[in-house]
């Protein structure tokens, strides 16, 4: 597996590029949209909260029915599609005024994004041999935080100038970002819908046929497997909310430490989470990695609880080897939860099963901001530990989840067999 930024030539660095392209102008719009929204939009910071809780509820629904439509209308022209709709839905937030018309673009904004995640996977799987398929993921997340992390700085660009005209530069480029992004889709070759490749017979054993509606929701190991990594996602809001809040409410760090570990963790990913996905190349392998990843998020919460009540420079430190440890956790929990979701779904039904796998991380989205508020800023240094063992324990409860999930395939992956217990670490 190469370490350079972006995969081999052909579909695999397409689908590298087509991640670049929109990613730099979502870094822009992370950072400048909450600002964007109270300052020029006008709407009230709690109203903003509700509208995009909202709008990430809608989008964990839709990932389903758009990844089954990915399945069975093939996975590049619904990519397309949805990679245009977003574009679409961030443009409408240039000419939004009022608090239902920026709930409806947002619900639009995060249906089409959920719905584009599901129908890449698709497309991903459709291209890409199943031994291939972390190790390009690797890749694309590395490609991903590097783009993100360009259209940070654009949109801090945007924040310097705080200009109405800049914050709106900042949404037209995300809009075009998608425009740029399908077009780049547009380059890969054409991959027939499952119903064009796969027989018609079961996707999976105990009857969960491709006209069951309800086939994913029923598969109830793999409902457990994607309940468990949602817990582990759950760390996803700490560089943007919970460490910020821990830092201005329980520590004598200077606020600019926030931004100086958000560039840790993006560079950290875009350099080391292809060779971090080396070691992953089956179920066992990548049980055995989120187990690990639950271990070391336990010890980077127990640093982060160690930084309160210390002088500033010592919870500077404390705070920088905190999320050492955390970014260590999520390349690991990362390169896991990629092949699980991958391994453990029928051939004939990756869209939709990657469309529920992903509302993890919408679901994560929405709850984490109230849980990590609740555990951070209102309990202090017990809430960061309780935090960690929640961590610990949906790592720890992947195995026998794995195991019952590979149980009922049809056959398990030549690469590894899960049958039997891992070994431990």
């Amino acid at each position: 597996m190469s370490n350079s930024l972006l995969p081999p030539a052909g579909p695999q660095r397409v689908l590298a590029v087509a991640q670049l392209s929109n990613s730099v102008g979502d870094g822009a719009f992370y950072v400048t949209s909450a600002l964007y929204f109270t300052h020029v939009v006008g709407l009230a910071p709690a109203r903003v909260g509700l509208g995009l809780t909202i709008a990430w509820a809608v989008g964990s629904l839709a990932g389903v029915p758009l990844g089954r439509l990915a399945d069975r209308r093939g996975p590049r022209g619904t990519a397309v599609l949805l990679a245009l709709a977003t574009g679409l839905a961030v443009a409408a937030f240039l000419v939004v005024r009022g608090f239902v018309p920026f709930v409806l673009a947002a619900c639009g904004y995060a249906a089409a994004q959920s719905g584009l995640a599901a129908a890449r996977q698709a497309l991903l799987a459709g291209l890409v041999s199943r031994e291939e398929r972390t190790g390009l993921l690797a890749h694309l997340q590395s490609t991903l935080n590097a783009g993100l992390a360009v259209g940070a700085a654009l949109g801090g660009l945007a924040l310097h100038m705080g200009t109405r005209e800049a914050y709106l530069g900042v949404f037209a480029l995300d809009a075009v970002s998608f425009l740029l992004c399908a077009g780049v889709l547009l380059r890969l070759p054409v991959v027939k819908p499952v119903n064009a490749r796969v027989g018609t017979g079961q996707g999976r054993a105990g009857g969960r046929r491709r006209g069951d509606a309800l086939g994913v929701l029923r598969d109830r190991p793999y409902a457990v497997v994607t309940l468990l990594n949602t817990m582990l996602l759950l760390r996803m809001p700490l560089l943007s909310l919970g460490i910020p809040l821990w830092i201005a409410e329980r520590t004598d760090a200077p606020a600019w430490l926030v931004s100086a570990l958000f560039v840790l963790n993006t560079g950290a990913v875009t350099l080391f989470q292809v060779r971090m996905a080396r070691a992953v190349t089956g179920l066992a392998s990548a049980t055995r990695a989120v187990r690990r990843s639950g271990l070391v998020m336990l010890a980077s919460c127990a640093v982060f609880a160690l930084s309160a009540g210390v002088s500033a420079w010592v919870a500077v430190g404390l705070l920088v080897s905190g999320t050492l440890l955390q970014v260590v956790a999520e390349m690991q929990q990362s390169a896991g939860s990629w092949q699980l979701s991958f391994d453990l779904a029928p051939a004939d039904r990756v869209g939709e099963y990657q469309g529920f796998f992903g509302t993890g991380v919408t679901v994560a989205r929405t709850a984490g901001p109230l849980v990590l508020t609740a555990l951070l800023v209102g309990w202090g240094t017990p809430g960061w530990l309780v935090l960690g063992g929640l961590m610990l324990a949906a790592s720890y409860g992947m195995g026998p989840a794995v195991r019952w999930a590979a149980a009922g395939r049809p056959t398990a992956p030549r690469a590894e067999q899960v049958r039997q217990p891992v070994p431990a670490s």
